[in-house]
């Protein structure tokens, strides 16, 4: 319930005048036109305001979307893409049934780092054909068409576009870092078009646009383009679910207060990205800069969003003459700020110098981003990490022989010590013995040598996987055949379910070898060797 609703409708006009200008760029830059941006600000807007699972998210076109678009709208025209965010709202909603909401949340921080770092790169990147006031080459590979573009620029050069997009650039980054409070790009903007206009320069605009939003349809539906598109639509749903998720969490550590439900918030970004493309708009995900500006601007329900989706309408379609004719430079300009505000250039800097490990995912995911998928390079990334994670827990895994110390009495002699140590070596097995460090395990016990007993002290095995168990029985066999017994020792509980399930324990149940403490492990090796005849008995 919101107790303060005037709070929360000024910071709904705050997010609204931040957005127009996003919602117009990222619109222009997915191919699909200033009023497809504007229809997504307005619909999934609302929609993942009134069903999301977040109080203060809010949702609207993307520049990660854009980059994701740019193949879907040039491989299959409008409808396609309409088509695929259809699709992705589907998809969302079936992984908020299933609750797979906290899992997509679960993503290191260098992947995320690495992924905005390349989002950055893309989004300014798409922005050379606009500021150099040339036309965009077709294709999906940003830097190509970033590169004709500087081409066709230098053959014909266009300083008048140059100029705007630099100056409302400049403007938006020094007023972020003065004045965080003012709408700098919505007053940057305005002012571009107002010198555009009296002084006549020759300027690429907006262009018309409606004077509303169209009534829904679904006429683009082509279900024989359905298998076509079923891979983008996953690539799509992915990339909404991991930025809103995200997003939501960025709001969590700015308020301090409020959590965010994960499953909710992909059932209303799948709500928002099943109705959205019925207007005309592109599929949308929550926002992290505009749901930084409603939490900064003390928004403290989905009032604020809600009222932000409602204001932007109002304030565009009543004006639609005016916003159309908007230079495109500016909105380039607009974006290529935000392009820079994406960076945390002090947070990378020090992820980057944290570990190797960190900094090659970092690098990995960002340079992935940039020439790849945008998914496909965040799975890169959780792939990549993962696999590190998992050297660097192996690395910790310990197997450390032990001085013969269990069970012998004061009385024993040093010759009895020494004798005992001579046939009797103690291993202790620290950390977890799982695939990734079985191989190194079964390489140092299999080299023991010269000795007739090994006791393995597993008391501090935390985990056991099915490869680990296989490796452990695989040692036994080849100790054995050498002559060598094999005793165990402290086999935590819960790890003998491998170990029985694969038949590794059970021979040396059945031999008696298997036992609670170390000192009774000793105590039946030492009997063992007083029966083989291998050392007298001992005194005590």
């Amino acid at each position: 319930m919101c107790r303060e609703p005037r709070t929360d409708l000024m910071a709904g006009f705050t997010v609204a005048v931040v957005a127009l200008p996003l919602a117009l760029g990222f619109g222009v830059s997915s191919g699909l036109g200033a009023a497809s941006g504007l229809a997504t600000a307005v619909v999934a807007g609302s929609l993942a305001a009134l069903f999301g699972g977040s109080a203060v998210q809010v949702s609207g076109a993307s520049g990660a979307m854009t980059v994701i678009l740019m193949p879907i709208m040039s491989a299959h025209g409008a409808t396609g893409v309409f088509t695929v965010g259809v699709l992705a709202g589907l998809l969302l909603i079936g992984l908020a049934l299933i609750g797979a909401g906290r899992h997509v949340a679960m993503v290191p921080a260098p992947v995320i780092a690495g992924f905005t770092v390349g989002m950055a790169c893309v989004i300014g990147l798409q922005q050379f054909p606009h500021a150099l006031g040339v036309r965009a080459h077709d294709g999906d590979k940003v830097a190509v068409i970033a590169w004709h573009a500087v081409l066709d620029f230098l053959a014909r050069p266009h300083w008048w576009a140059v100029g705007t997009a630099l100056v409302v650039a400049v403007v938006l980054l020094a007023g972020a870092a003065l004045w965080p409070s003012v709408p700098c790009s919505l007053l940057a903007v305005a002012a571009a078009t107002l010198v555009a206009e009296i002084a006549g320069l020759p300027l690429a605009r907006i262009g018309p646009l409606p004077a509303g939003l169209p009534a829904p349809s679904l006429g683009f539906l082509d279900l024989d383009a359905l298998p076509s598109l079923i891979a983008p639509a996953v690539a799509v749903a992915a990339l909404a679910a991991l930025e809103s998720l995200l997003s939501a969490t960025v709001a969590d550590s700015m308020t301090g207060r409020a959590r965010h439900h994960p499953d909710r918030e992909l059932f209303g970004q799948g709500v928002a990205n099943l109705v959205t493309p019925m207007f005309g708009g592109m599929p949308g995900t929550g926002a992290t800069v505009r749901t930084a500006v409603n939490v900064r601007s003390g928004a403290r329900s989905r009032l604020a969003a809600l009222a932000h989706a409602l204001i932007l309408g109002a304030l565009v379609y009543s004006a639609a003459g005016l916003v159309a004719r908007i230079p495109l430079a500016a909105l380039a300009g607009v974006l290529l700020a935000t392009a820079v505000r994406m960076v945390e250039i002090g947070a990378v800097r020090a992820m980057v110098r944290s570990t190797r490990a960190d900094a090659a995912v970092l690098v990995l995911t960002a340079v992935a981003t940039l020439t790849l998928d945008t998914v496909l390079a965040v799975i890169l990334g959780l792939v990549v990490a993962g696999a590190l994670a998992l050297r660097a827990i192996a690395g910790n895994v310990r197997f450390d022989q032990e001085p013969l110390r269990h069970d012998l009495q004061p009385q024993h002699t040093v010759e009895e010590h020494a004798l005992l140590a001579e046939h009797i070596v103690t291993y202790r097995l620290e950390g977890p013995l799982f695939f990734a460090a079985a191989h190194r395990f079964l390489v140092e016990v299999s080299a023991v040598s010269g000795v007739s007993v090994v006791v393995l002290r597993m008391r501090r095995v935390t985990t056991i996987d099915a490869s680990g168990a296989l490796v452990l029985g695989d040692a036994v066999s080849r100790l054995e055949q050498r002559g060598i017994a094999v005793y165990v020792s402290g086999i935590p509980d819960g790890h003998h379910r491998p170990l029985e399930a694969l038949g590794v324990i059970a021979r040396l149940h059945q031999a008696g070898r298997v036992f609670a403490t170390t000192d009774e492990a000793i105590a039946a090796a030492r009997e063992r060797l007083h029966t083989t005849g291998v050392v007298p008995r001992l005194a005590g």
